[in-house]
Formats: C-alpha cells, structure tokens, sequence
C-alpha cells in the first residue's frame, strides 16, 4: 500500500493533483467485491486543502454541474433525508443517528448536538460526527444487499489560524473513494457543509453575546483506497494532457456514477 500526501490550494487544485498521484504512481487493484467489481488504479492518501473556500469549488472539466452539486449538497449533505430505496444518505445518517438510553433507542441530529457542543464551549476537542454504523460490515441488512457508506465521519474542530482568527477544521475520512467521479462532488459539498455549519454557529454565538466570528479553515482527507476506475482511464489521461478543441470535454460527459 502506497501513502501519499497532497497540499492543495482550493477543491479544483485537490482533484487535479489527486488525479495526477493516482495515474502516475498508483497501484493496480482488482476489486473482487464491491459496487463495481473490476481493475482500478489506487492509492492510500491524504488530502489538506489550505483554502477551500475560494472559487470555483469544482473544476470546469468535472463530469457534473453546479447545480448538480447544490442539489448533492442539501440532499445528501444537509437535510436529513433519504429516498425510500436508499439504505443511507450520508445527512440522514448525521441527522438521524440511532442510540440507545436506557435500553431505549433514540434518534441522535449529530449536527444540532455539535452546534449545541461548540456554542458553549468553542474549545471541544470531542466533536465528531459519525456516519457508519455496526451493521455496515454486513453484506446483507433488512432483506437486500447492503453498500455501506464511503464517507465514515467528519471530525470538526475550532483552533487558531495563523492570523488569529477562529477557524473551523474538518477531518475526514473515506474508506474507498473515487476520485474522478466521486471527489470532486464529496469535497465541495463537504466545504458548502461547513460554510453553512459556521454560519449557524456563528448566528448561536452572536445570540450568547460573543464578538468574535468563526470562518471555514482547511479541509484534511485520509483514504486508504482513492481510486480511478478502468471504465475512466481514458477521461482521466485526456483530463491530464492539455486540451485539444473539439475533446471529450468540451462535448460534455455523462456521469455514470461514483
């Protein structure tokens, strides 16, 4: 297993290097069982985004839009909810986190509670937002197959910046990522999170007569497993090679899923 490390600017800048690390060091894997079986090329990284809050959050050439986004955003993201074929979104299992009290099993919304946490003492080093669960190692749950979640938590933490300021960190962790089709959308939506998570602690601490501002700080990534799939060598080399008119992008790609 290969470990790399990547600092990058802002999200396009992640995804590029990403994909470069990838194609150019990354080693074969066979995926005997998994969403898609088959040849990927992968490695085991780590991701800091020095700035992710500056635009453009996704790159041009990402095989999705940003209205795309937005709707990936509230739907799997935010709200809380999920459809009824759907095992998991990663907001309903954030928002609707199961626990037990008392041999009770009660719904836990992680981010309200980290809300509540963190606007009473800024300072918390136990924030962290889970979103697997025991039974995600089953194959099988509630009568059909099971794909547990690529995402597994989100560990939020307040520090100093170099200028002083407040800055909110979010550490990330993803078991198995794809990284043409899946990261971009993962880590620009994860920054619309915590744009929008400042915003509402900010609002909290205001009402509690705090002068100071909390803003967005870095993004930090570890994946064991960031991967390209066979099925999009080709996308990938000619996203790499400088464009030519008429190429592959600028005729528009369908996504086919992550």
């Amino acid at each position: 297993m290969k470990h790399v490390k990547i600092t990058a600017f802002n999200c396009p800048d992640a995804w590029f290097q990403v994909l470069k690390r990838i194609w150019e060091e990354g080693e074969v894997y066979y995926v005997e069982y998994g969403s898609e079986v088959g040849e990927t090329k992968k490695l085991d990284v780590t991701i800091e985004i020095l700035h992710p809050e500056v635009r453009p959050l996704l790159d041009e050439r990402a095989p999705f839009t940003l209205s795309y986004l937005n709707f990936y955003f509230l739907q799997y993201m935010w709200l809380g909810v999920k459809e009824a074929e759907e095992t998991y979104t990663y907001s309903y299992r954030l928002r609707k986190a199961r626990s037990c009290e008392q041999g009770e099993a009660i719904e836990v919304d992680q981010v309200e509670e980290a809300l509540k946490r963190l606007s009473e003492n800024l300072f918390d080093r136990q924030v962290t937002l889970v979103v697997e669960r025991p039974e995600d190692i089953l194959k099988e749950f509630c009568g059909r197959r099971h794909e547990p979640p690529c995402l597994r938590l989100i560990d939020v933490e307040v520090c100093r910046d170099v200028d002083g300021g407040l800055a909110l960190n979010l550490t990330c962790y993803f078991r198995s990522w794809d990284a043409y089709g899946g990261l971009p959308a993962n880590i620009a939506a994860i920054q619309l999170w915590n744009e929008t998570f400042v915003g509402e602690l900010n609002e909290r601490l205001r009402l509690k007569g705090f002068k100071e501002e909390v803003h967005t700080g870095k993004l930090i990534f570890h994946s064991k497993n960031c991967h390209i799939y066979k099925r999009n060598y080709e996308f990938v080399k000619e996203l790499l090679t400088p464009q030519k008119v008429g190429s592959r992008f600028e005729r528009g790609f369908k996504l086919k899923g992550s």
